[in-house]
């Protein structure tokens, strides 16, 4: 096991015997958020098992249990809800950049300049205290379904849908990426979009959460913290791993081609995307609740395909590597039912785990140290230089 220490100021780096690659397992700073728990409850947000929350709340609520500390009361949640209505629209200046975006860009390139042009337009972008970073946060909220419909749809010749206020954040994101005819089925994906939307809102310290909180920890503004965010979970290590897993189902196409995929996949080595996680050695208490969700849109859906691909290579991996799924894994057989484009998978995490990131962005401003580790000096010893004329 990689042992970390704590290394002084007054102690050489390079005396330093023990280190922990990728930063395992150390402890990088404190946080009331998030409790990523291997017991039973899996993983608390301020307190409360994921497991409750995605049974019983709407998205609006963690949201607003994230940001601003507590569960609303009925006033609060509406008074809430008014604010996202309130700021469901982009700046002209976003409006005008979206229409120069080409189909063939990558949602989320798009997504980490779209964000940052949000900044430019935001009236407070220079502002850094606690209340009008909240004001952003809502405003963030709000704005970023636009942006990925916009930036979906847009390039492509179509208008996305105008939010509706009569309807949830869950619902009205559903709408925004495409026209949903049978409005029984409409609002069965909505609740499971609702659940999957809650079980990534925030996961303590992972990659794209702790490079907002360096970016914050230098004070820089919070648009600016969320735009690093957004650029780590483009990678297919962090974000981009439901993508993964949706893109060979789809490859393996049929449950009957199923085992013989997987298993030539490992024997040639190759990593198969949804399994294991970096914290949560024993497995995901979220992959569980949303394989339940899964099941049940399926059965819907009157479509068993996508599952009956997922189930049986959940049983290999288990026997074989003693894997289990993580969350990103049953999440793509929800969303291959919904039809949701596969490249706007991650934004879609994104439209979830902003409120994450910007409950991260206030709470390291709220006792801010700037975040500045060492290295471990593995160069060469000590040289002397010679000038040009003797090299």
């Amino acid at each position: 096991m990689n042992q970390a220490i704590r290394v002084p100021p007054t102690t050489k780096v390079a005396d330093q015997a023990l280190y922990s690659p990728g930063l395992d397992g150390v402890i990088a700073g404190e946080s009331a958020l998030c409790l990523v728990d291997e017991g039973a409850a899996g993983l608390r947000y301020r307190g409360y098992a994921i497991g409750d929350l995605a049974e019983w709340s709407s998205f609006e609520e963690v949201a607003h249990l994230l940001l601003f500390g507590h569960l609303p009361s009925k006033n609060e949640l509406d008074g809430f809800i008014a604010m996202l209505a309130a700021n469901q629209f982009l700046p002209d200046p976003v409006e005008h950049w979206v229409k120069s975006v080409r189909p063939n860009m990558h949602p989320m390139d798009v997504l980490r300049t779209g964000i940052s042009l949000l900044g430019l337009s935001d009236p407070e972008v220079q502002e850094g205290s606690r209340e009008a970073n909240l004001r952003k946060s809502v405003r963030l909220l709000s704005q970023i379904p636009l942006l990925i419909a916009h930036a979906y749809h847009v390039p492509r010749g179509k208008q996305p849908a105008r939010p509706a206020a009569t309807l949830g954040f869950a619902h009205n994101l559903l709408d925004l990426l495409g026209d949903r005819k049978d409005h029984e089925l409409a609002d069965a994906m909505a609740r499971v979009l609702n659940v999957s939307l809650i079980l990534y809102a925030e996961h303590e310290f992972n990659a794209s959460t702790f490079a907002a909180r360096v970016v914050a920890s230098s004070l820089a503004d919070l648009h600016g913290a969320v735009t690093a965010a957004v650029a780590s979970l483009k990678g297919p290590l962090h974000g981009g791993a439901n993508e993964a897993v949706a893109s060979m189902m789809v490859e393996i196409g049929k449950p009957e081609r199923a085992e013989a995929w997987v298993r030539n996949a490992l024997t040639r080595k190759q990593r198969v995307m949804g399994f294991g996680h970096r914290v949560l050695k024993k497995g995901d208490a979220r992959s569980a609740i949303i394989q339940r969700h899964a099941e049940a849109l399926s059965r819907m859906c009157s479509d068993q395909r996508w599952l009956e691909i997922a189930h049986i290579i959940d049983r290999i991996m288990r026997e074989e590597k003693g894997l289990h799924p993580n969350l990103d894994f049953y999440t793509a057989v929800s969303y291959l039912l919904m039809e949701i484009p596969t490249d706007v998978y991650t934004p879609l995490f994104v439209c979830s785990r902003i409120a994450g990131w910007c409950a991260h962005v206030i709470e390291q401003q709220d006792n801010n140290r700037l975040i500045r580790p060492r290295a471990l000096y593995k160069g060469p010893a000590p040289r002397t230089y010679e000038p040009l004329d003797r090299r």
